[in-house]
Parts: C-alpha cells; structure tokens; sequence
C-alpha cells in the first residue's frame, strides 16, 4: 500500500467521523450557539475538534426508571 492511499483512507476515516460528531452535536440538546460552536469547532479544526468535543461535548444522560418517560 503507498503512502499516499494511507493518507487518503485515514482522511475519509477522519471525514466519516466527523460527520457522525457534527449529526450527534445537531440532535443533542442545548443552546443552538453552544451546537454552532461545536460544529464549527469541528469543522476547521478536524482532529483536534473531534478530540475537544469526545472529551468535552457529549453529554450523557442517565436513564432513570422512575421518570414520566420510562413509564410510557
């Protein structure tokens, strides 16, 4: 394999993640200009931007059995 196809499938790896991150950012819940930021963070600061936002950004909620929701 040549370098240059490394680089190419490393950079649609990178591409494929963070169209994921940017769709997770766009469905989760929050301030629309917190969701701008992020996905402009993103966007022209790919790797490291990925990185901030899994260690930063999503926010994961507990499910709890006793809420109105899990009743339904």
């Amino acid at each position: 394999m040549q370098i240059e196809t490394i680089w190419i499938v490393l950079t649609a790896i990178l591409l494929l993640i963070e169209l994921w991150a940017i769709n997770k950012v766009r469905k989760a819940e929050g301030k629309s200009s917190n969701k701008l930021l992020w996905i402009v963070f993103i966007v022209f600061v790919p790797l490291f931007g990925v990185l901030a936002w899994a260690l930063a950004g999503p926010k994961h909620t507990q499910h709890n059995p006793h809420s109105p929701q899990a009743r339904q």
